[in-house]
């Protein structure tokens, strides 16, 4: 495939960024989209032109490093991670344009690299358990009801990738957020701190200056771990149980 990209450019997060364009030839529809950034790289390099700077890791689609803005949609029009992206998505002659997430709390520090340390602020606050020091517990010795692990299970998938903040028009991540708050509040171990735990999490989701959540449900479609639009309802309900109990 010949394709024309359209990549937004940042030395740094104190200078001001603009689109670049570039063609590209000979592009395989079995790479995947990270791939076809690295090809773009090596004829930059070969040119001595600067090459994009981009965020990736495991590119197996479990660390969430990779989050890209691809055509105005988080990680593009497949419901995956960005690494997982391949190119057989798009045809020959396409034009994608390529940006970083979309949201002030995620600064660019560099082209289509994002600081997310606000997510690890907001689990700083409260993401965690506190367990005693010592011999650890046999494996069974809190039974967990299947209902409950099998959801939190599922909602524990998240990979704090940010699609949901990027996607969402009022820069929410509650999804997010209640992801995280779901995930402990259904097992055992997590209810000794669990309503202080909703109060501070969203305590530092607001302080950091995400948006509030209006139920539009962008978040969720956007998801790659496809985490249920209903963790948020449940942060609410804990946040409302929360501040009956004055806390």
């Amino acid at each position: 495939m010949r394709l024309t990209l359209n990549i937004w450019r940042q030395r740094d997060a104190a200078s001001a960024g603009s689109m670049q364009k570039y063609e590209l030839d000979d592009v395989s529809e079995d790479m995947s989209f990270l791939e076809m950034l690295d090809v773009l790289n090596e004829q930059l390099n070969e040119k001595g032109e600067e090459p994009v700077a981009f965020d990736s890791d495991c590119r197996e689609g479990i660390c969430g490093t990779c989050g890209l803005m691809i055509n105005g949609q988080a990680h593009g029009p497949e419901v995956t991670t960005t690494c997982q992206l391949h190119m057989r998505s798009f045809k020959d002659g396409d034009d994608i344009t390529i940006e970083p997430w979309r949201s002030d709390v995620f600064p660019v520090l560099r082209d289509l690299v994002v600081d997310r340390g606000a997510f690890d602020r907001i689990i700083q606050a409260g993401g965690y358990i506190s367990a005693n020091t010592g011999s650890a517990p046999d494996a069974h010795a809190a039974p967990v009801e299947k209902k409950k692990a099998d959801r939190a299970f599922d909602v524990a998938t998240c990979i704090g990738c940010g699609a949901c903040v990027a996607a969402c028009p009022n820069g929410s991540a509650a999804l997010f957020t209640g992801a995280k708050i779901t995930a402990l509040g259904e097992l055992p171990q997590g209810q000794p701190e669990r309503y202080d735990r909703v109060v501070n999490m969203v305590g530092q989701h607001d302080a950091e200056g995400f948006g509030g959540c209006t139920n539009i449900g962008e978040c969720t479609a956007a998801c790659p771990k496809e985490i249920p639009l209903d963790v948020i309802s449940q942060l609410n309900k804990d946040l409302r149980t929360a501040l009956k109990q004055g806390r």
